[in-house]
């Protein structure tokens, strides 16, 4: 089988992930010349001249293997949650779980000071215990929140925890997910979609409730519909995205500069680190946009509240 390559939709198509693969002598479609520039191309160069931060990212079991992933791709920092998950709907949810999963997040912090920064989580059907938790979590050196399934960032139960978060001047930061769309119409949820779930549209509610609030939406490159998404985040100037998520279509990043702005987006990898970086490179963002979006943006918004300094 032939096919018509260059050198950009090749790198486009793939998301730079096929750094492993090894080219034939010769492609159909393509010059000598051509051929040569493909070949000679040399994708580490492009991923190690950009300083990165890491907006999305859980603790591995083996720690060291996550700091080795993120050293040989130029990840300098990576911002760690470890949110209650409850896939089953049978699994505990309670102060006591959450309180477990953030003294993990803890640990890694102050043991890995220089490489990670910490966000803890909450269940905001707690009130009392979530108001104590905030407390306790930002005593320990904590910066931040990730919220998960328990409820919508727009149910009335997370609004004492957002006024606290914007007291604090912390990022209020959430899983979330837009189902695609079917001939026109977009669901919102579908078999093995939680309830719960924050959608574009939960975190707009949100977000225009607390205009002073500084929002994180979640992955866009997770496998949901982002264009529906950014359309709908992008009324918000208090909303950030993260481009985190296996999702390898082209065109994710190119297309929230042209919806959100190049300011509003974050580099993220939600463990699909390659996936994460390529997605940055291979995108039509001037140099200038990728050095925002794979370090600056996140730094900025973290020094706003007084919690970083490059």
């Amino acid at each position: 089988m032939t096919m018509m390559i260059n050198r950009r939709r090749f790198l486009a198509n793939t998301s730079l992930t096929a750094t492993g693969i090894i080219l034939g002598s010769k492609i159909a479609g393509c010059t000598s010349a051509d051929h040569e520039k493909i070949v000679s191309y040399d994708i580490m160069k492009d991923v190690l001249k950009y300083r990165k931060f890491d907006a999305h990212v859980h603790p591995f079991d083996e720690t060291e293997k996550q700091l080795e992933i993120a050293d040989r791709l130029g990840i300098e920092k990576m911002q760690v949650s470890n949110p209650v998950t409850n896939f089953s709907g049978n699994e505990p949810e309670g102060p006591d779980v959450v309180r477990k999963n953030n003294d993990k997040i803890i640990e890694l912090v102050r043991k890995y000071p220089d490489r990670y920064v910490g966000f803890f989580t909450l269940n905001p059907l707690y009130r009392k215990e979530s108001q104590d938790e905030i407390k306790r979590c930002v005593d320990a050196g904590l910066i931040g929140y990730k919220g998960y399934l328990q409820v919508k960032l727009n149910d009335p139960a997370y609004y004492p925890v957002i006024e606290k978060l914007i007291e604090l001047k912390m990022i209020i930061y959430m899983h979330t997910f837009t189902q695609l769309g079917m001939g026109g119409y977009r669901m919102k949820y579908d078999v093995g979609r939680f309830p719960n779930t924050t959608l574009a549209e939960d975190m707009v509610d949100s977000a225009k409730r607390y205009p002073e609030g500084v929002f994180h939406f979640a992955h866009i490159g997770g496998g949901g519909d982002w264009e529906y998404q950014c359309k709908i985040l992008k009324q918000c100037p208090n909303i950030y995205v993260d481009t985190g998520g296996s999702n390898n279509e082209s065109g994710i990043v190119d297309f929230a500069i042209r919806e959100l702005g190049e300011d509003r987006i974050f580099f993220g990898t939600d463990g699909a680190y390659i996936h994460g970086v390529g997605r940055v490179l291979a995108s039509n963002a001037t140099e200038e946009q990728k050095r925002k979006i794979f370090y600056d943006n996140y730094v900025n918004i973290l020094k706003k509240g007084g919690r970083y300094v490059a």
